[in-house]
């Protein structure tokens, strides 16, 4: 099996290396996964580091045309190389956490070990939790996603896991493959300023934090998380080096999900703010 650094082409700004990554919405224009493939693969000719795409079932109003992240993340592993991919964020508490571990395996193992999977507890912004009886108390979303997190890891350990929890429970399953990566790296969606999340996030491999108020708070994060974490923010500005010497690690540019195709082939051809 052809092995994959942990660590891709980059950046050094200010002594931190820093990726640069589209945020892909999988709704309007992108939904449609064979434009989602070859956007992908143009990315990764045009230098990017990474490709994430959110995971909604429905937004906004419920009836935008939408498709299935993992299905979309499939198919651009398949004709790119070095690009990190993964969910950024699905929200653990509406999804089965096996079937979670073994999507997020299954793409680590298609992309040979370039899987990243974000989680966080879901949104009510949207329609997606009450519309379907999902869980919509944001603490037993929480809960529910830290019981989760603990049982994907068991998963993917390929040995026998009895789990017995408040939310969840397995009798005796192993799962096989497990993931090329060693481990997969989690990182946990957070809105600033709330902790919670970054406490979270201190157990797991990296966070992805949104509504920051400047690079400032890049550095209180990366005291909450530790030295060793990943840090992803995003924006449409082109970063300052500031955020890489506060210790921002990844760099994030949202692809609109109404722009034309011109125009986002336009925005990734431009290629990362290097």
């Amino acid at each position: 099996m052809r092995p994959v650094g942990s660590v891709l082409d980059t950046l050094t700004a200010g002594g931190v290396l820093v990726h640069y990554a589209l945020w892909v919405p999988n709704f309007g224009t992108l939904a449609d996964v064979s434009l989602l493939a070859d956007l992908a693969e143009r990315s990764e000719g045009a230098g990017w580091d990474g490709w994430f795409m959110m995971d909604h079932i429905v937004h906004q109003g419920g009836d935008e045309p939408t498709v299935d992240p993992w299905m979309a993340l499939a198919a651009a592993a398949r004709v790119t190389t070095h690009v990190r991919l993964g969910p950024m964020v699905t929200p653990l508490p509406r999804r089965r956490p096996w079937n979670v571990a073994r999507q997020a395996s299954t793409l680590d193992r298609l992309s040979w070990g370039r899987a990243v999977l974000g989680v966080g507890i879901g949104s009510e912004r949207t329609r997606e939790l009450d519309a379907f009886a999902e869980e919509t108390d944001p603490a037993r979303r929480a809960s529910m996603l830290d019981e989760a997190l603990d049982l994907i890891t068991a998963l993917w350990s390929g040995k026998p896991v009895r789990h017995h929890g408040q939310h969840f429970r397995v009798d005796g399953v192993r799962f096989e493959p497990t993931p090329v990566q060693r481990p997969l790296p989690i990182w946990v969606g957070a809105v600033w300023p709330s902790r919670r999340p970054l406490r979270r996030a201190a157990r797991w491999n990296g966070v992805f934090p949104l509504a920051l108020p400047g690079p400032g708070a890049v550095s209180t994060i990366r005291r909450r998380i530790g030295p060793d974490g990943d840090i992803a923010v995003e924006g449409d500005d082109h970063p300052s080096e500031e955020w890489a010497r506060n210790g921002a690690t990844w760099w994030f540019q949202r692809l609109p999900a109404d722009g034309s195709i011109g125009d986002l082939e336009g925005l990734i051809d431009a290629g990362p703010p290097r």
